[in-house]
């Protein structure tokens, strides 16, 4: 069974991670640790509303504690790009809860 690829085929890619309080951050992921912290490069966050587009808020150079990491995947960059995220309309992802 493959699981997809790993943290080590991503570095220098672009990827989206999704934390355990429902947030959205888009980054080049710089690099990692043992415990799935990451470093992303050039990141936003993605805050999605019902009542209106997409907002992108800028972060920079961001570390993201792994404990607090619910999901990471690949960005196809063409696809993301070609979307027009100001007219995107979603609910905001709830807290994962354990």
């Amino acid at each position: 069974m493959s699981g997809g690829p790993t943290l080590e085929t991503l570095v220098d890619q672009t990827i989206s991670v999704i934390t355990n309080d429902g947030r959205n951050i888009v980054g080049i992921l710089k690099g990692f640790d043992q415990a799935t912290n990451i470093i992303l490069d050039e990141s936003h966050e993605r805050v999605f509303s019902t009542k209106e587009g997409v907002q992108q808020l800028v972060l920079g150079l961001y570390i993201i504690r792994g404990d607090n990491i619910s999901i990471v995947g690949e960005l196809d960059e063409d696809l993301d790009s070609s979307l027009d995220w100001s007219k995107m309309r979603a609910h905001p992802l709830k807290p994962l809860i354990h």
